[in-house]
């Protein structure tokens, strides 16, 4: 793949208009985790939204990052991510998606880090487990932009007894 690095990053807050356009990316973004947690979609076709659901609100938003599509030249949806605790002690990356054609180019490291600048403070990142690649990259996302000053620990997830514990980097 092409580093990124070079381009300007276009992340915009998700406009009312707009929450379709994430709507179609959970799913992807769930279709991407239903081998780490054994998902499947529901009968109507579509995987689990619930979290979704819950945006917008006051103490939660989201940003989509746009890039010029290959083929069209217009702005096209490349990634997104869903930040909640805005009005908390700490704020959550609730989710966070890059799709697949734009990974391994820098883009999501750089999305992530600008995230973290954009709503400074306390922050807490959980991941799945037995999502490795997540581990990696937001264990290499937490150095970069806090060095030592973070810790990861594992918790139970609720109501799963029978699943590994998830991972949770929060700031120190």
């Amino acid at each position: 793949m092409t580093e990124d690095v070079g381009r300007s990053l276009d992340v915009r807050l998700v406009g009312d208009d707009q929450w379709d356009v994430v709507a179609w990316l959970w799913q992807d973004f769930r279709h991407d985790l239903g081998t780490v947690v054994h998902g499947f979609p529901y009968a109507d076709g579509r995987y689990q939204h619930a979290w979704l659901d819950e945006y917008p609100a006051p103490d939660r938003c989201g940003y989509l990052c746009w890039q010029p599509h290959p083929n069209t030249g217009e702005d096209a949806p490349v990634a997104f991510a869903l930040v909640r605790g805005l009005d908390a002690s700490a704020r959550a990356m609730q989710a966070f998606f890059v799709v697949p054609a734009a990974r391994r180019t820098g883009l999501g490291r750089r999305l992530a880090l600008d995230l973290l600048a954009r709503h400074p403070g306390a922050w807490e990142i959980p991941f799945q487990h037995d999502n490795a690649a997540a581990g990696r990259f937001w264990r290499a996302v937490a150095t970069e932009a806090w060095a030592s000053g973070w810790v990861e620990t594992e918790e139970a997830v609720p109501g799963k007894p029978d699943v590994p514990p998830d991972h949770w980097i929060r700031t120190t």
